[in-house]
C-alpha cells in the first residue's frame, strides 16, 4: 500500500472534508483517506498504483484545487 499527499485550497470546514472524501473514496483501489481543512492535507492510500488525475479531478469535483505534495 502506497499514501500518497495533496495540498488542497479551499477547504474551510468539515463539510469540505466530507465533500472530497465523497469524491476520493470513488476512486478504484483507494483504501484511505485522510483529509483535514485546517492543515488543506489530504492523503489518499491506495492499495496499488494511484492515479494522480484522478485524484485531482475528484478534488475539482467536490470544487477545490489541489497539488501533489509527495
Amino acid at each position: 500500500m502506497a499514501t500518497t499527499e495533496y495540498q488542497v485550497t479551499g477547504m474551510t470546514c468539515s463539510h469540505c472534508e466530507i465533500s472530497i472524501r465523497e469524491e476520493v473514496e470513488q476512486i478504484a483501489g483507494v483504501t484511505g483517506i485522510e483529509v483535514s481543512a485546517a492543515s488543506g492535507k489530504l492523503a489518499v492510500t491506495a492499495a496499488g498504483a494511484l492515479d494522480d488525475a484522478a485524484v485531482l479531478a475528484a478534488v475539482e469535483e467536490a470544487g477545490y484545487s489541489a497539488v501533489r505534495s509527495s
